[in-house]
């Protein structure tokens, strides 16, 4: 199911999922469940499940979220965030709309990007070996 209608959205998704997803809250770092995973396969978005990123773009930033110097194609979109003081990139699930994380140009691989995504905004769908 593809829809931004809010309401949906409360009953299919846990109080955390929702607030990070739909009120542009931000999961306590360190905190969620796919920080440290090392499997292979995608993450995708918990509310639609658009595929976002794929387990070789994942890095270990130590910014206490699951980080990736790459998105899939067009799997994202971007706004411009002056939330908090600061002035950000969001990221937003593309097909949905979800509220995913932010990406900033401070990334250590050649990309140069640094996507930090919250755990609670993605599913993550492991490869058969």
């Amino acid at each position: 199911m593809v829809t931004n209608e809010h309401s949906v959205w409360r009953d299919k998704l846990s109080d955390e999922a929702y607030h990070v997803c739909w009120e542009k809250g931000t999961e306590a770092p360190f905190s969620g469940a796919l920080l440290h995973n090392r499997q292979s396969g995608d993450y995708l978005c918990i509310c639609c499940g658009n595929v976002l990123f794929d387990s070789e773009h994942k890095f270990d930033s130590g910014c206490g979220w699951p980080s990736f110097d790459a998105a899939r194609p067009g799997a994202v979109r971007y706004e411009r965030d002056r939330s908090h003081g600061m002035v950000r990139t969001e990221i937003l699930c593309n097909e949905c709309g979800a509220h995913l994380g932010h990406v900033f140009d401070d990334g250590p691989t050649p990309s140069g990007l640094r996507y930090c995504v919250n755990s609670v905004a993605m599913q993550f769908n492991q490869k058969e070996p």
